[in-house]
C-alpha cells in the first residue's frame, strides 16, 4: 500500500535531486514570511488582523498566499467560527510546532548576526570592481 511517507518513486528523499519533493518543502520552509509567520504562532492562535499587524510590511495577498500554503503543507490549521464579524484563528499543527523551533532558531541568528552581515555586505560593495579580464582569468565568461 502506497504512503506518502513512501518516496520509492521518487528516488528516496533526497533534496540534491531535482525530482525530489523535498525542494518543495525547503521552498516553503525557506520563505521570509514563512520564517516570521510560524514563530508568530508559537504561544497562541492569532487572528488575520493580528498576524498582519506582527508582521510588518507584509500584504494583505502575501499573507492570504502564505497561510493558504502553511495551511495546505500542514503546518497551520484554520478555525473559523460562526460569529457576527466571521473570526478566523490561524494555529500551528503538530507539524508547524516541530518546524517552530528551526524557524525562530534561523530568525534568531539573523538578528543575532546582522551586524556582522551588514560588514560583510559594506566590505564587499567597497572593493574595486574587477575589470573584465580578471574575470576571464578565472575560468568566468566575459
Amino acid at each position: 500500500m502506497d504512503t506518502i511517507a513512501d518516496l520509492r518513486q521518487f528516488g528516496g528523499a533526497d533534496v540534491y535531486l531535482r525530482s525530489c519533493p523535498s525542494r518543495g518543502v525547503l521552498d516553503v520552509i525557506g520563505s521570509k514570511w514563512t520564517v516570521l509567520i510560524v514563530p508568530a504562532l508559537i504561544d497562541r492562535p492569532l487572528r488575520f488582523g493580528e498576524l498582519r499587524r506582527r508582521l510588518d510590511g507584509i500584504t494583505q495577498k502575501s499573507l492570504t498566499q502564505a497561510l493558504r500554503q502553511l495551511e495546505r503543507d500542514g503546518f497551520v490549521s484554520r478555525t473559523q467560527y460562526p460569529t457576527i464579524p466571521p473570526r478566523v484563528d490561524y494555529a500551528l499543527t503538530p507539524l508547524g510546532h516541530r518546524v517552530a523551533g528551526l524557524l525562530s532558531s534561523i530568525r534568531d541568528w539573523a538578528q543575532d548576526n546582522l551586524v556582522d552581515v551588514l560588514t560583510a555586505r559594506a566590505d564587499y560593495d567597497s572593493r574595486p570592481a574587477e575589470l573584465p579580464e580578471q574575470q576571464r582569468g578565472r575560468g568566468e565568461a566575459p
